[in-house]
């Protein structure tokens, strides 16, 4: 057995990879152990072959909606090069982290499970490899609900839905969560007719959010049904879904009904790691109960966002080399759901806000008729909201829209800044854009509280000015 490694990571997925490249770059000795294929669900399952097919997905939608601009087109959807430009977009980005390119940068990968055989010691393989500090981002995999009949019916979950090269008639998607809602409305636009059966849309979400994206996809064409799935069974190709005193029925069947955290098979036992269904416990350094071993990401059970993995592995791995403490937990974690429009969030709801503040929360709200971008565009669906305390100190924010994903980060930068209202106000937006709806309402806030008290008429008094407040829209604005 060679020396003992710096840092090991087990898992290279968003998470592993991000830690073992910082490892290697402040020059420890790193290894990056993977069973199955570096890249992990964002390369190979989640991210990138998601975030292609909805592209697909949304062209074959504009081709069809094209006339409304005075361009006439009928597409055609061949599925087996749809399927080929999901697995190119796979693989352009795979040779940007295969375990050629990882060596290069200082990072030794071992492909092949790994077992604890003591809290200092794992085996791979044939290899046995001792290390100062371990991190395990292991990450999860798709929950089978406990379903009648599933046993005997054929389905597909996130993991192998992009090998899928059949366009279903009808497609049944069982959750209502952000997986289940992106691919509903992917396959609805490839020419599927899709029925998701779930008990709420995007519960995480702001009410008023789920309503915008409701209407949106049930225009489209997508059915809802709301309820829990009692049993499921298949009779000659025909897949049948048993929702309370309704029969729903489909030749494909999508199960996306969450995830959990990957636990098993590493003989956390012996290494003396605690963990339960719902993840490896961990402090807020991300130290497991044994301090040497560290967690990050899905495998920790908090956030399961790939960026979040990414930080959070990066906060473990700095604990692990370093000296002093980062805390591996963030309230400011914003997150998107990448339906068109897009979903995004950041911070606290308004119904967390008034529970945790009271009267002293304020709302700005723009409707997307209200953005320039969006009625150049004909993104008529949507929403800007901001929660806030008088003082201009941002506590949340949705973001309902075509490029809410983009838009978010600036208030989630702001409340990681502690900057106010004012000072979104006061930073030059290029107009125009989502983000500039931004500063407009940021900038019309401002105005409000600078002039709403007494300090705000004496010096309107002194100016010569009425104290009836004018107030401009974005048009005279920009």
């Amino acid at each position: 057995m060679t020396a003992p490694y710096d840092l090991i990571v087990i898992g290279a997925g968003s998470g592993g990879l991000t830690a073992a490249k910082f490892a290697a770059v402040l020059g420890a000795r790193v290894a990056l152990i993977e069973k199955h294929r570096v890249g992990g669900d964002c390369t190979w399952t989640g991210c990138v072959p998601s975030k292609a097919l909805l592209k697909v997905a949304r062209v074959a939608h504009e081709a069809r909606a094209a006339s409304h601009f005075g361009v006439f087109a009928s597409p055609v959807v061949d599925m087996p090069q749809v399927r080929a430009y999901v697995q190119e977009a796979i693989a352009k980005v795979y040779r940007l982290e295969t375990p050629e390119v990882l060596e290069r940068e200082g990072i030794e990968v071992l492909l092949g499970e790994a077992r604890f055989l003591d809290p200092a010691t794992i085996q791979v393989g044939e290899r046995t490899l001792a290390g100062k500090n371990f991190l395990l981002t292991t990450g999860a995999h798709p929950i089978l609900p406990n379903l009648p009949g599933l046993g005997e019916v054929p389905f597909l979950t996130y993991e192998t839905l992009f090998e899928n090269d059949r366009l279903p008639h009808r497609l049944l998607v069982l959750g209502a969560g952000p997986v289940g809602l992106e691919m509903a409305q992917a396959y609805q636009r490839l020419g599927a007719q899709v029925t998701v059966i779930g008990e709420t849309l995007l519960p995480k979400d702001e009410p008023e959010a789920r309503a915008a994206l409701l209407s949106v996809l049930e225009r489209e064409g997508v059915h809802f049904i709301l309820g829990r799935t009692a049993k499921v069974s298949c009779a000659a190709g025909i897949i049948t879904a048993q929702v309370g005193d309704q029969r729903i029925e489909g030749d494909m069947l999508l199960l996306a009904a969450g995830r959990a955290p990957n636990v098993a098979g590493l003989d956390l036992e012996k290494a003396g790691v605690a963990y339960s269904p719902k993840g490896i416990s961990v402090n807020e350094r991300l130290q497991t109960s044994a301090k040497h071993i560290y967690a990050a990401g899905d495998c920790a059970g908090g956030y399961q966002f790939t960026h979040f993995a990414g930080w959070q592995a990066f906060q473990a791995a700095r604990n692990a080399l370093l000296v002093g403490s980062a805390r591996g937990f963030s309230e400011i974690v914003p997150w998107c759901t990448f339906t068109d429009p897009e979903v995004a969030h950041v911070g606290l709801t308004e119904t967390e806000a008034r529970a945790k503040h009271g009267d002293a929360v304020k709302i700005l709200h723009r409707d997307a008729t209200q953005i320039d971008r969006a009625v150049c565009e004909n993104d008529m669906d949507g929403f800007i909201k901001i929660v806030h305390l008088a003082d201009g100190h941002v506590l949340g924010a949705t973001i309902v829209a075509a490029r809410a994903g983009e838009t978010i980060t600036e208030l989630a930068l702001a409340m990681q800044h502690n900057l106010r209202l004012g000072d979104l106000a006061a930073t030059i937006h290029a107009y125009p854009t989502y983000s500039s709806a931004i500063q407009i309402m940021a900038s019309e806030e401002a105005i409000r509280e600078a002039f709403s008290g007494l300090g705000g008429k004496f010096l309107k008094t002194l100016s010569g000015l009425p104290h009836a407040a004018h107030h401009s829209n974005e048009q005279e604005i920009s």
